[in-house]
């Protein structure tokens, strides 16, 4: 099989939408269970509670780059190049 423009700009989109309800679904139970989540890896890890916040916050923002970087970023090259 081979891929054309619009079959990897519409896979790229798709993967930008499943990358950004991941990232969604990382909020809402970071908001949600805090306490619950920092109780179960605190079995594991030593982490105050602003560490905790930090590693939380950079890792979401991480995860927010690379989606936008390969993922979004691609998409638009390439529906531009489609006009």
């Amino acid at each position: 099989m081979e891929w054309s423009v619009e079959m990897v700009r519409t896979w790229l989109g798709g993967c930008a939408l499943v990358n950004f309800a991941i990232l969604l679904v990382w909020w809402l139970c970071f908001i949600a269970g805090r306490d619950a989540i920092h109780r179960l890896h605190g079995r594991w890890f030593r982490l105050s509670d602003e560490r905790f916040d930090a590693v939380h916050y950079a890792g979401m923002a991480f995860y927010k780059l690379a989606i936008l970087l390969f993922n979004l970023v691609p998409w638009l090259v390439l529906s531009w190049m489609g006009r």
